[in-house]
C-alpha cells in the first residue's frame, strides 16, 4: 500500500514507507522463522566448519561461502527491519526496544559466523590462489580480496569475538544514546517547538530574523546539552584510539580507508587539493554573497541565506518527484525507470515527523528486497537536491543488487558517485530550463553553495575529525576545546567573511556521521570531485557512456576505484586529478563574480 502523509499544503501528499516487503510486523511468523532459520543455520554452519576451513578445496570452500552468504542475507533483511522502523518513531520505548533486542539477537547470531573470515585470512596467498581456480570460490573473488584486506590487522579469534559481541552495548549503545538524545531535542523558535530538522530547514529561509532565532536555538539548546554530546565523542574516539591501537592501524583515519579500498596517500591528496583551494572557493564565495546581501560580513546564520533574487517559492512533492525523473530521463531511460520503482513501490518515507531521524538516507537493506529513503521534505531547492542525490544512492544500490550480499555494497568513495551524478543532472535539467538570467544566477549560486557544503564543508569536518581523534590519544578533550577546534576549522575553511558568534562553537554537535561513522565525510568531497571529472567526460563524450555509466553502478563492491574509472579515462591517483573536479567549481564562482 502506497500510503501517504498529510503535509502544510503547498507540498502536496508526502510518501511514507511500507516496509512489509520486509517483514508484515514485528511478531509476524515470518521475522520469528528468519530469525530462528538464521540462528540455526549459523550454528550449523560453525558446527560443520569451524576449524576446518583451510582443508577445504576450492569446490567446497565456494559452497561454504555461498551459505555464508545466505546466512548473512537473512539477518541483513531482519536488521534492516528493525532499524527502519526505528529511524520513523525514535522516541516510542517499545520501538527502540525491538531494534536493540533483534541488533542483540543479530550480534549473537553473527558471532558464530565470525569462523569464516577468520580461518580463510589465515590461508596463504599462493594456497588460495591455487583454490580459485574452482568456479564456486572464484565467483566471490572480490569479497575474498577485502577480507584478506584486513589480514594485517586481525587479532586472535577470541579478540575478534569479544569485540563483535561487545559492539552491541558498546559503541553501538552510544550511538543509541546519541540518536535519541538529538531525535527528544526541541527547539523553540517563534512560540513553535521544533526538531533539529524543522529548527535546521530554518537556516535557509528567507527571513533573517527567523534564520537568527532558530541559528541561536540551535546553539542554545544543543549547549544545554553539550556535555552529554561531548562524553559520546570522547568515549567513541577512545574506543577507537584502543581498537586502533590493537589492529596497529597507524592513524585514526586508515582503517575507514581500507574499508573504502582507497590508500591513505590518495585521500591526503584530495583533503590537502581542497583545503589549498579555500581561498579560490569558499573563501571568495562567502565574499561574494555578503556583497550580495549587503554586508560587509555574513553571520553564520546567513551562511546558507536564499540570495535578494531568489523567490524562495515551495515546490511540491510532485514537481519535485517530475524534475527529478525527468533529469534522469534525459540522461538514462534505464536510470529513471529504476527510479520510478521508489515511488510506485513506497519505498520512500518523505515527511517531517516527531521522533524521526533528521536528513536523508538511502539503506540499501539486502538484494532479495530493495533500497529505502528516508528525507525530511520541506520543499526547498535543496531538499529537490537531496531527493536527486537519495534517488541516485538507491537507483545505484538496485543496480548493485544483483552481486549478492557479499559483493553489491560499493565503497563510501564510490557510493557516492551515482548520488553526485543524479544531483548534476537534476542541476543542469534545471539550469538549461530557465528562462530568467536572474533565476538562473539565483540557481548557479545555489549550486555552489551545495558544491561547497560537499566539498569544502566535508573536508573541514574531517579536518575537524582528525584533530578531536589526535588530541583524545592525550586525555579527555573538554566540551571548551571541542568547541574551540571547531570555530578553528570553520573560520579557516570558510574565511573571513564569516562571522560567529559563541552559540556557534556547539554546532559540531548534530552532526551524526561523526558518531556512526569516523571519517565517512571526506567521501562526499570524494565523490563530488570524481563527479565533477566523470561529468566533463560526459558532456565531450562520444556514445556508450551510459553503457559505461550503468556497468559502473551494476559492478557493486567488485572493483576497485581505479579499474572502475579506468574506462572513462580517469585516476584519482594522479597529481591533477582533484584539481581538475575543484576547477570546475571554481568556475561557477568566476562565472557569478563576472556578474556582480
Amino acid at each position: 500500500m502506497n500510503q501517504q502523509s498529510e503535509s502544510p499544503a503547498k507540498l502536496g501528499r508526502l510518501p511514507r514507507w511500507d516496509l512489509s516487503d520486509l517483514y508484515a510486523a514485528p511478531d509476524c511468523q515470518a521475522l520469528e522463522g528468519d530469525l530462528e532459520k538464521a540462528r540455526q543455520g549459523a550454528r550449523a554452519l560453525k558446527e560443520k566448519h569451524g576449524g576446518k576451513v583451510a582443508s577445504l578445496d576450492g569446490e567446497a570452500l565456494g559452497r561454504l561461502v555461498g551459505e555464508y552468504e545466505a546466512v548473512q542475507e537473512i539477518l541483513g533483511r531482519l536488521t534492516s527491519y528493525a532499524y527502519l522502523r526505528y529511524c520513523t518513531n525514535m522516541e516510542d520505548a517499545e520501538v527502540a526496544r525491538f531494534f536493540q533486542n533483534l541488533s542483540e539477537a543479530a550480534t549473537d547470531i553473527s558471532s558464530d559466523l565470525l569462523f569464516l573470515p577468520l580461518e580463510l585470512n589465515r590461508i596463504d596467498d599462493d594456497d588460495l590462489e591455487q583454490r580459485l581456480a574452482a568456479a564456486p570460490l572464484a565467483h566471490y573473488g572480490p569479497w575474498l580480496r577485502d577480507v584478506r584486506a584486513y589480514r594485517p590487522h586481525q587479532l586472535s579469534d577470541d579478540l575478534e569475538r569479544l569485540l563483535h559481541e561487545k559492539k552491541v552495548s558498546g559503541r553501538s549503545a552510544w550511538m543509541r544514546l546519541f540518536d535519541e538524545t538529538v531525535a527528544a531535542l526541541r527547539f523553540p523558535v517563534a512560540g513553535k517547538d521544533l526538531t533539529s530538522a524543522e529548527a535546521l530547514n530554518l537556516l535557509s529561509d528567507a527571513d533573517e530574523s527567523r534564520r537568527r532565532a532558530a541559528a541561536k536555538s540551535i546553539g542554545q539548546i544543543f549547549g544545554e546539552n553539550i556535555r552529554t554530546f561531548s562524553l559520546i565523542t570522547n568515549t567513541l574516539a577512545k574506543d577507537k584510539e584502543t581498537e586502533d591501537k590493537w589492529r596497529q592501524f597507524e592513524r585514526p583515519i586508515s582503517e575507514r580507508n581500507l574499508s573504502n579500498h582507497v590508500e591513505d596517500e590518495v585521500v591526503d591528496a584530495l583533503v590537502q587539493a581542497v583545503k589549498r583551494s579555500y581561498p579560490r572557493l569558499s573563501h571568495r564565495y562567502y565574499e561574494l554573497k555578503a556583497r550580495w546581501l549587503g554586508a560587509d560580513k555574513l553571520n553564520y546564520w546567513d551562511r546558507n541565506a536564499p540570495l535578494p533574487e531568489d523567490d524562495d517559492r515551495i515546490i511540491a512533492w510532485d514537481e519535485a518527484v517530475d524534475t527529478v525523473l525527468s533529469a534522469y530521463r534525459a540522461f538514462s531511460p534505464r536510470l529513471a525507470d529504476v527510479g520510478m520503482r521508489f515511488f510506485d513501490g513506497a519505498w520512500i518515507d518523505a515527511p517531517v515527523a516527531p521522533g524521526k531521524a533528521p536528513g536523508a538516507f538511502a539503506h540499501p537493506t539486502v538484494p532479495s528486497a530493495h533500497p529505502y529513503l528516508l528525507l525530511n521534505y520541506q520543499g526547498k531547492t535543496r531538499d529537490v537536491m537531496t531527493l536527486a542525490h537519495e534517488l541516485g544512492h538507491g537507483v545505484h544500490q538496485v543496480l548493485a543488487g544483483p552481486r549478492g550480499a557479499l559483493m553489491s555494497e560499493t565503497p563510501l568513495t564510490l557510493a557516492e558517485t551515482a548520488s553526485v551524478f543524479g544531483e548534476q543532472l537534476t542541476f543542469r535539467a534545471l539550469l538549461e530550463g530557465e528562462q530568467s538570467p536572474s533565476r538562473r544566477r539565483v540557481m548557479l549560486a545555489g549550486k555552489v553553495e551545495d558544491m561547497l557544503n560537499t566539498v569544502v564543508r566535508q573536508v573541514a569536518f574531517c579536518e575537524f575529525e582528525r584533530q578531536v581523534h589526535a588530541e583524545r590519544r592525550s586525555g579527555e578533550l573538554t566540551p571548551e576545546r571541542l568547541g574551540d577546534i571547531w570555530l578553528s576549522i570553520q573560520s579557516e575553511s570558510l574565511g573571513p567573511a564569516l562571522r560567529f558568534d559563541d552559540d556557534y562553537r556547539h554546532f559540531w554537535a548534530y552532526i551524526p556521521h561523526f558518531i556512526h561513522s569516523p571519517f565517512y565525510v571526506y567521501a562526499y568531497a570524494f565523490g563530488d570531485c570524481l563527479v565533477n571529472a566523470l561529468y566533463a567526460v560526459y558532456q565531450e563524450a562520444e556514445a556508450g557512456f551510459e553503457a559505461k555509466y550503468l556497468a559502473m553502478l551494476g559492478a557493486g563492491g567488485t572493483l576497485r576505484h581505479k579499474e572502475l574509472l579506468a574506462p572513462f579515462g580517469l585516476d584519482a591517483g594522479k597529481a591533477d586529478f582533484w584539481s581538475r573536479g575543484l576547477d570546475i567549481v571554481a568556475g561557477f564562482v568566476d562565472r557569478l563574480e563576472a556578474e556582480l
